[in-house]
């Protein structure tokens, strides 16, 4: 799990007269990784397509295009079928000159709609001006203006250019202005005049008449529109299933007819390298060899282990002989080359170029929904930890702990089953599944905290009132918050542990040294200036950690049988002079190893202070979060306060609490016990409340958890930049090919 599926090189060399036969083989197996010839060898080029990969590619092109005009997508699917090339080519030119012509018509008729449009919005400000539009031109000793603008503005820039006699009119902002005078002229005394013109349109009478007009073509040319989607809606029915099986097919056929391009070729043989994972060598092998007979040789040339920065530390390479492999018309012997790329034809290492494995990651079931959040960052590399594990472990639990309520726990869960049932998009399905393992942590410490939307109904039902653990709102309960915010250290220094002893295992890799000055010297720092933080020769360790006089593990509200925190204790040791104890010796010590490691790196020393400091964050959303929900009850039911507790007053009356324990005692007397128009804007005030705080939770808990996994742990030891495993072949899904 924290390791991606170890993956093995392959070679596969042949006579190219089995090569057609051997991408079939290969092909149907969905297996191999091709590894791309980058054209080192002497000798050797990189294949030709096969005969016929441009016509299939061009088939392909105007089959997807005829999709798109059509609308076909995934939910059209029926039942796969067989497409033989004869049937694919007469139908696929048959629906393509449909198409084409309905396609052409439609463009048409768009067209046509559009100009009719522009005409309507040219026509409506001479509907307002209300003056038939042979009025408005074509005269012999007069110019017109019309335009939008001022009508006094414009009558003043015409008497200042002296054109009179004239004539101004206007209605709502449209303004006509009729002058003896040259056209010319009027458009100079109208440039500084508040006035945009506008071009009389063609057409006689009034503009109301033409307007509507207008109107009616556009209805016309809207009908004449729709029956030609619907024709083109009846092809995509009638054509759909058809389509998609044509697209996979041809898909499948351009996919094959390429591969040779990523082959080294000589006149007679080809050479095909790629990853398969190891434990289906055997597999492969058979299969192929099985399909295509003796005329070929498969070799598994080794199997690479990298480290996190791409090189191979353990490297198993496979012994077939010093004898040249016959393939059956050609001999192809042993091809000079140099230490990272050696050609070997008779089973040695041969390196087409210097690629790294692909990534499988090899996670369970019920982990999987967090790769793709863990791929947010990056792919892990082949030769390092792979986080997903460690964030389906640690992610939900931050998330349960934060907002801790049985109510809204279901909810997530609920939310996260819907979008992993309920939608076909990988990313949206993976977020369902984090959301419903969020969600199952979210229900399970709400129990523990004994709320449901707040309120403490699961602490009475299941606890009598006394649940194992308190949020630390309540004034009697106030320790818990303290007891809250070092328990977020404590995950934080574990957390952030857990990062560097990854990181440790990895640089193992480049020797021991170097593992305990980059990554041992930061644990011993962590551990060092924390130890003496909770040591107590600082006077900062809480008091509740050591003595049951805090109350908070003292049987209040829940006996947990022991005095303090007994693992504590072993944070007590002998104090070499106050404020110093022997805890900082480690937390020098690593000092001193990370300045060997790398001298600059010793300016970023309080990482281990700050870090740790950044998961303060858990306990300051789980407060957060909590002060919420409570006020959003405190306002609909009200609460009064009784020995240091909070009571909603569900059962009572705010006359009820005055009487038992004084006026003083209610905080607030509820919307509820208001009337009726208290009752109804309460409950908006409940609704909307809560469905805040359920949004506020993702935005808060989810994304304040995420930066702590993707900052604070993922970059200990992790860097990514893996390669997706995309093996040659195709997962049929609208054809067969039996």
């Amino acid at each position: 799990m924290l390791r991606p599926e170890k993956m093995c090189r392959v070679s596969v060399t042949g006579s190219k007269r089995v090569m057609d036969d051997t991408i079939e083989a290969v092909h149907g197996l969905d297996m191999l990784h091709v590894t791309e010839y980058d054209g080192s060898w002497d000798g050797f080029e990189p294949g030709d397509p096969v005969e016929g990969a441009d016509e299939a590619a061009d088939k392909l092109v105007t089959v997807r295009s005829l999709q798109s005009i059509l609308g076909v997508d995934e939910d059209d699917a029926g039942s796969s079928q067989l497409v033989p090339d004869d049937a694919l080519d007469g139908k696929l030119e048959e629906i393509r000159r449909e198409v084409t012509e309905l396609e052409d018509r439609r463009n048409e008729l768009e067209a046509e709609l559009r100009d009719v449009e522009e005409r309507i919005d040219t026509m409506e400000p001479f509907v307002t001006l209300g003056i038939d539009l042979d009025l408005l031109r074509d005269y012999d000793t007069l110019s017109v203006a019309v335009g939008e603008g001022d009508a006094g503005d414009v009558r003043d820039a015409v008497v200042d250019a002296d054109l009179a006699p004239f004539e101004v009119f206007s209605e709502d902002g449209v303004v006509a202005v009729f002058a003896r005078a040259d056209e010319s002229d009027l458009q100079d005394a109208l440039v500084g005049a508040d006035f945009s013109a506008l071009e009389v349109p063609d057409g006689e009478g009034e503009p109301t008449e033409y307007l509507e007009e207008l109107r009616h073509e556009k209805q016309q040319l809207e009908s004449k529109l729709d029956t030609v989607e619907d024709e083109l809606d009846d092809l995509r029915l009638d054509y759909d299933e058809f389509l998609l099986a044509a697209e996979e097919q041809l898909a499948i056929e351009v996919q094959k007819a390429e591969a040779p391009l990523s082959f080294a070729t000589t006149a007679n043989a080809f050479v095909a390298e790629g990853w398969i994972p190891n434990d289906r060598y055997t597999e492969f092998k058979e299969t192929v060899t099985e399909a295509v007979g003796a005329a070929i040789d498969i070799d598994r040339t080794e199997v690479a282990e990298y480290d996190d920065e791409g090189h191979v530390h353990s490297r198993e390479e496979i012994d077939s002989g010093a004898q040249d492999h016959d393939t059956g018309d050609v001999t192809v012997g042993d091809t000079e080359a140099d230490d990272s790329q050696e050609a070997v034809a008779d089973g040695g290492v041969v390196t087409m170029s210097a690629d790294d494995p692909p990534v499988i990651q090899d996670n369970p079931r019920g982990v999987k929904p967090f790769e793709d959040l863990v791929e947010v960052v990056n792919r892990p590399k082949y030769g390092e930890f792979d986080p997903t594990v460690a964030f389906f472990l640690t992610f939900p639990a931050f998330y349960g702990f934060m907002i801790g309520d049985l109510g809204y726990g279901i909810l997530y869960f609920l939310a996260g089953y819907g979008l992993y049932t309920g939608v076909d998009s990988d990313v949206l399905k993976s977020l369902g599944g984090v959301a419903m393992w969020a969600g199952g942590f979210t229900a399970l410490f709400g129990i523990l905290y004994g709320e449901i939307f707040g309120l403490h109904t699961v602490g009475e039902v299941l606890f009598n009132g006394k649940p194992p653990m308190h949020k630390g709102l309540q004034p009697t309960y106030a320790n818990y918050a303290l007891a809250w915010l070092t328990l977020s250290l404590l995950a934080g220094m574990v957390h952030l542990a857990a990062g560097w002893i990854f990181d440790f295992v990895e640089n193992l890799g480049h020797g021991l040294w170097d593992a305990i000055t980059e990554s041992g010297s930061w644990l011993l720092m962590l551990f060092g200036l924390w130890g003496w933080v909770f040591s107590g020769a600082n006077g900062a360790a809480p008091n509740f950690l050591y003595t049951a006089e805090e109350g908070v593990f003292a049987g209040n509200p829940y006996a947990w049988g022991f005095a303090g925190v007994p693992a504590f204790n072993l944070f007590e040791i002998p104090v070499i002079g106050a404020p110093f104890s022997a805890w900082l010796l480690p937390f020098f010590a690593g000092l001193v190893l990370l300045g060997l490691a790398d001298i600059i790196e010793v300016v970023e020393f309080l990482n281990v202070l700050v870090n740790v400091l950044s998961y303060t964050r858990l306990a300051a959303v789980l407060l957060a979060k909590a002060g919420m929900a409570f006020v959003v009850n405190l306002l609909f039911f009200g609460a009064y306060t009784h020995d240091g507790e909070f009571h909603f007053l569900i059962g009572h009356g705010p006359e009820w609490a005055i009487a038992e324990y004084g006026q003083e005692a209610v905080m607030f007397p509820g919307l509820m016990h208001s009337g009726i128009a208290g009752v109804v804007g309460g409950l908006l005030v409940l609704v909307l409340g809560h469905v805040l705080v359920l949004v506020l939770g993702v935005t808060s808990a989810g994304l304040q958890g995420v930066r702590l996994e993707y900052v604070e742990f993922f970059g200990k030891f992790f860097e990514g930049g893996g390669k997706a495993y995309n093996p040659f072949g195709y997962e049929r899904n609208y054809t067969t090919d039996d």
